[in-house]
């Protein structure tokens, strides 16, 4: 990768919003000189950090080192690259001069600014919450920018889950009532939907599938924190794997507080017309008729599916940037939309080929009770049941229209999130 940022439209907001004093969206010549004191000192700082062994200049061992540091991993071949972008005299190191020129007009003032670029977004909702959260830096935490971002990616996954609904409640549809001896074509299940409820019906379950946005995205980034404490063996520094293992163990958490709605989300998908009046029906409904073990069905397969899904997600976006980081990057390390967009949606559709046999029984042991004449079977021994019947490709129903709903998810959420940013003053 390159650190070079491009000069864009952004950096000459961030200065001038850095350096005016008296908030009259104007830098004037003393403002602007004070600015770049300030600047030039944080540069100071980084520049001493990298400098590991303090000779006053920085090869690409100690770039290579303290990106490890902060959970990501380069090659030597690509630390060279980096190196190279800055250092001016040829000389593979690059001194306190070549540093402060190459940084100075330039707003990133940290190495965690400077690979924030590729973060992978958790903007992009496919339906699925099982992707490791997002790092927040320091300074996102301490001017609430973190939580604007979280309400902003809520908000993007709420309009893309009521847009995507139809092809949603398809799936659920077929991972429980499609077989060999009952097969479910796309056409066909949404006549079938039409004709039995109408118009609406299509967006059954919806509701309970936006409402838990919120709640699961709250506790899992506040769990995510503490499990990084927990897990980091130096403070303030998380690798990739103590990273993989706190977001794991963080969707494990948040899935468990919220996995009622999820139980709930699934009955309210699949039922008839004037079978549950609204969503305190259906619970006033399950907790009468089955107890409060109901609303923990099919946990297991649930929480197993995290690991595969969460591991590959990652480990798919790691070699997709690695492989654009060494084709491409020449002058910066910002890829552009269209790439972190591919990059995001490739891994987490991966992320989702992995882990769907578990979801597919997660739903039909959620389902169990509403479907008439079901028996109530262990995760086991409906794994052997559908194999024996049906063959691995059973354990893959309602994949094509999962598929299907991919694209257009990811492009609701990504618009309505840069719409959410500017609306909520979000500097890009």
């Amino acid at each position: 990768i390159s650190l070079r940022y491009l000069a864009t439209n952004w950096q000459s907001q961030k200065i001038v919003s850095s350096g005016d004093q008296d908030k009259d969206d104007k830098l004037d010549f003393s403002e602007f000189s004070k600015y770049l004191k300030e600047h030039e000192k944080k540069l100071q700082l980084t520049f001493k950090s990298l400098d590991k062994n303090n000779d006053g200049r920085i090869d690409f061992m100690e770039i290579k080192q303290s990106l490890a540091d902060l959970g990501v991993e380069v090659t030597k071949e690509d630390a060279k690259k980096i190196l190279k972008s800055i250092d001016v005299d040829g000389t593979m190191t690059v001194d306190w001069n070549e540093w402060r020129e190459h940084f100075l007009f330039n707003p990133a003032t940290n190495l965690q600014e400077i690979i924030r670029y590729w973060k992978h977004s958790t903007v992009l909702d496919i339906g699925d919450s099982l992707t490791i959260p997002d790092e927040f830096t320091e300074d996102e935490k301490t001017t609430g920018l973190w939580w604007k971002q979280l309400a902003a990616g809520a908000m993007a996954g709420a309009v893309s889950r009521t847009g995507t609904a139809p092809l949603d409640r398809m799936k659920v549809f077929m991972q429980v009532h499609a077989s060999k001896s009952n097969q479910i074509s796309l056409v066909g299940g949404f006549k079938q939907m039409l004709k039995e409820g109408g118009v609406t019906s299509l967006w059954r379950g919806n509701g309970v599938n936006v409402l838990k946005i919120a709640p699961e995205t709250a506790i899992k980034f506040m769990a995510y924190e503490q499990y990084k404490k927990l897990l980091s063996t130096e403070p303030g520094k998380i690798k990739t794997h103590e990273r993989f293992m706190a977001g794991s163990l963080a969707g494990a958490t948040a899935q468990t507080a919220i996995y009622p709605m999820e139980v709930m989300k699934t009955r309210l998908t699949l039922r008839k017309t004037g079978q549950y009046s609204g969503m305190f029906d259906c619970a006033k409904k399950i907790l009468k008729n089955e107890g409060v073990k109901a609303f923990y069905k099919g946990y297991v397969p649930n929480i197993l599916g995290i690991i595969p899904y969460a591991g590959i997600d990652l480990a798919v976006y790691e070699s997709l940037k690695n492989f654009w980081l060494s084709r491409y990057a020449k002058d910066t390390a910002n890829p552009g939309v269209l790439v972190l967009l591919g990059c995001g949606t490739i891994s987490s559709t991966c992320g989702q080929l992995a882990s769907y046999p578990l979801a597919l029984i997660r739903t039909r042991m959620q389902a169990q009770a509403s479907v008439e004449g079901s028996e109530q079977l262990p995760m086991s021994r409906m794994v052997k049941k559908i194999l024996e019947k049906e063959g691995f490709f059973g354990l893959y129903r309602g994949i094509l229209p999962n598929f299907m709903k991919v694209i257009p998810a990811v492009s609701i959420s990504y618009v309505v999130y840069e719409y959410m940013r500017s609306g909520l003053g979000i500097q890009k």
